[in-house]
């Protein structure tokens, strides 16, 4: 391929604070992580050998043709684009992922990174070679199991390296403390790493009680949040099936809940879709919107890394696949039958984004839930959610449009809709 000159593009879309808006500093980014994978491999002359999930995801890779043909060009196609990626094959990139395993992000002030695979795949993922290759089922379920061996790692002990008071890199410096307010979550300041078992229960921190408060916990009427999130987008007179992969992504009910869930799809045609997106500093645990039983809970294995490409080069990241995200990524879907017989069936939907390892359900059907009651939970990564409703079902929802990048989250269990 041949060297062209990028033309100037506008600032990425960066929500929720998960990556820096600059492509300069998550560029120095995959560049340091690329020389620190160097550094270790020089240092252990090879006595170390790659993790089994990464070494697998290569011999996938490399013995299958075309997904070896997708991923070169894709990294390619990058390269020649102009963006500086910090490896220029593939067996370079599995010593990046493979150095990954045992990294836990720290906080930075000006280039926070919480999803560093998703910054390492950020332009191949978005590349013309990219779309169809990380729509590979095969290529995701063994992601999957890569992003599961990592959650191990941040899930024990030794995930704790930046869960101290150190700038610039801890997460309980008053810089870092500034963005989170640790006061207002379970911890204790007198025991070693607060009290935290884990890079995941830091990432997990559960409020204090009254931190936030159940709004009208008596009146079903008023529908709550179910996330500490900001709103993406609102749909109404969404159909069962739709061309969710195009420029305004509309949803597409029967491939959000599944085929085998048509029947469940089926009773929200015409209804309502509020999406929003969770911060990277925000609270990442899912609280009943109703009152209610639950009559489904499932996770929906999908993809890790897709977008859309009708949203171009520039994707922002997945920031602008959001809608087309609830069609095709991992996503546990929850669907609660309220105590309010008008409200009947609601639908969440807990979609796991980018570097999103477990999507995790404590609720399970047949459960009876309170409005607030804890329904379960995302260990570390990006993250956005639905919340569906039959058709006219909601009289008002409090956020309206239109909804800006760097909007304000709406609080979990504050007032988020208002039945009819």
């Amino acid at each position: 391929m041949t060297n062209r000159t990028r033309t100037p593009r506008e600032p990425r879309r960066r929500l929720g604070e998960w990556f820096p808006d600059s492509e300069e500093a998550i560029a120095r980014f995959r560049l340091d992580l690329a020389e620190r994978a160097r550094e270790r491999k020089g240092e252990h002359k090879g006595r170390v050998p790659m993790a089994p999930v990464v070494q697998d995801l290569s011999t996938l890779l490399q013995g299958d043709p075309v997904l070896r043909m997708d991923l070169t060009n894709a990294i390619g196609e990058a390269r020649d684009a102009g963006f500086q990626l910090g490896y220029s094959s593939i067996d370079e990139l599995m010593g990046i992922v493979d150095y990954m395993m045992t990294y836990a992000p720290p906080f930075s002030e000006s280039s926070l990174i919480h999803c560093p695979l998703n910054a390492l795949l950020d332009w191949p993922m978005c590349m013309p070679s990219g779309y169809a290759l990380f729509r590979d089922p095969t290529l995701n379920a063994q992601l999957r199991r890569v992003l599961n061996f990592w959650s191990g790692f941040l899930s024990g002990p030794y995930s704790r390296e930046h869960l101290n008071s150190d700038a610039p890199g801890g997460w309980f410096s008053p810089e870092a403390d500034a963005k989170i307010g640790l006061a207002q979550f379970l911890c204790d300041p007198d025991k070693l790493y607060r009290g935290f078992p884990s890079w995941n229960g830091f990432f997990t921190r559960q409020f204090k009680a009254d931190a936030r408060p159940v709004a009208a916990p008596d009146d079903d009427r008023i529908i709550i949040s179910a996330c500490e999130a900001s709103p993406y987008n609102l749909q109404h007179d969404v159909r069962l099936h739709d061309a969710f992969w195009i420029k305004s992504q509309p949803y597409s009910l029967q491939e959000i809940f599944t085929a085998r869930e048509a029947k469940t799809a089926r009773q929200f045609v015409g209804g309502s879709v509020y999406q929003a997106f969770l911060s990277a500093f925000n609270y990442h645990r899912w609280h009943a919107p109703v009152g209610g039983r639950v009559t489904h809970a499932y996770v929906v294995p999908g993809t890790c890394y897709s977008d859309a490409e009708s949203e171009g080069e520039d994707p922002g990241g997945l920031n602008d696949s959001q809608g087309y995200t609830t069609a095709v990524a991992t996503r546990a879907i929850i669907v609660i039958d309220c105590d309010d017989v008008a409200i009947g069936p609601v639908g969440c939907v807990f979609v796991g984004m980018a570097d999103v390892s477990s999507c995790m359900i404590e609720a399970l059907p047949g459960q009876r839930v309170r409005k607030g009651d804890e329904l379960g939970y995302f260990q570390y990564g990006g993250s956005t959610y639905c919340l569906i409703f039959r058709p006219d079902v909601v009289g008002h929802f409090v956020p309206q449009a239109p909804f800006l990048d760097d909007g304000p989250p709406v609080l979990v269990n504050a007032h988020l809709a208002t039945a009819r």
